[in-house]
């Protein structure tokens, strides 16, 4: 989830179609977990194939992937490794929710309340290894590379985006800004639109960019001020200070500095405050990494999507032929150029 930090940056909308040509680094995990929230049935049930087992990752991935790549954008995916032991509370909190979210998904299909029943279930999306799994076996068949990180996938994209290996990240967390990235690009969705939580309304997504350097500048921060501005509201691996939100913490840190002056001036404490800080500022990441990109195996798609998994064949097929012919009018549009 990370720490929200929207109210204080400079978040640009902009097009899919600046991305074009860009090599992009997706926090995989991240995806994922919003194809898993949002790609159910009307009850709230995710998408099964006739084994039971969940599609609904498989068909955000295969569907918004291609989309994306029929753009233009080059897409590499970077997946979480093991979580710092800081996060384990966050992870237990976030389990609990997830279970009581479960059992009043059952109580709202009792009663009928299918909004309620849905909206609830959304709350309950969980990543398993087969899933990951699988959604590492389909970014091959598509000839995409992915990294696996140590242990924070969006501290990975971020040391690879700031070493120059990509032009941005993509997430919809704001952490990447954290760890260092550059740029950070959300709602890349070429339908612009999204859901908001418990309520049938639909509202404007375009997709987002957010330049850390021109942020940073704008606030007159440090990135280590940035960090410490997150910790004081909270993040994934601390919970914050009661009452401090983002405008509040930037005010803070602004008048005192660093958080150490800010927690003395308050008579308050953060425990670990030194480790917290380097989870953001050193994350573990690595160097072993090889982003190379093959051929898209169709052949490979069609089988591991509808004969192993029920997708509609024919409409696999159709995707698949409507992006080849986008990248034939893009190479000729690219070569008419060259020649214009």
């Amino acid at each position: 989830m990370g720490v929200n930090l929207r109210d204080i940056l400079i978040v640009e909308n902009t097009t899919i179609q600046r991305f074009a040509g860009q090599i992009m680094l997706v926090d995989s995990h991240n995806i994922l977990y919003q194809f898993l929230s949002s790609i159910r049935q009307a009850d709230g049930t995710l998408l099964r194939d006739s084994r039971n087992r969940v599609t609904s990752h498989l068909n955000g991935l295969f569907y918004r992937t291609l989309n994306l790549m029929g753009e233009g954008l080059t897409l590499a995916f970077v997946f979480d490794g093991s979580p710092h032991r800081l996060k384990h509370q966050t992870l237990r909190a976030r389990m609990a929710v997830k279970e009581k979210a479960k059992e009043e998904w059952k109580v709202a299909l009792e009663k009928g309340d299918m909004e309620r029943a849905r909206s609830k279930a959304r709350q309950t999306s969980r990543l398993t290894k087969e899933m990951l799994d699988e959604a590492r076996h389909l970014l091959r068949l598509m000839g995409l590379p992915y990294v696996q990180a140590p242990s924070e996938g969006e501290a990975q994209a971020s040391h690879m985006n700031r070493k120059g290996d990509a032009y941005a990240v993509v997430s919809q967390d704001f952490d990447s800004i954290l760890f260092g990235a550059k740029y950070v690009a959300r709602n890349l969705a070429l339908s612009g639109r999204r859901k908001l939580p418990d309520k049938r309304v639909w509202v404007n997504a375009p997709p987002e960019m957010i330049d850390a350097r021109q942020s940073l500048e704008n606030l007159g921060l440090t990135r280590g001020q940035m960090v410490d501005v997150a910790l004081l509201i909270g993040t994934d691996f601390n919970p914050g200070i009661k009452r401090i939100g983002p405008k509040t913490a930037l005010k803070l840190i602004r008048k005192h500095g660093d958080i150490e002056a800010v927690l003395e001036a308050k008579g308050l404490e953060i425990p670990e405050l030194e480790e917290l800080r380097g989870i953001f500022l050193c994350p573990q990441v690595t160097d072993d990494y090889t982003l190379r990109w093959g051929d898209m195996d169709g052949e490979g798609m069609i089988e591991f999507l509808c004969e192993e998994h029920d997708f509609s064949r024919g409409r696999i097929e159709r995707e698949l032929d409507k992006y080849t012919i986008r990248q034939s009018k893009r190479a000729q549009k690219t070569l008419d150029s060259f020649f214009g």
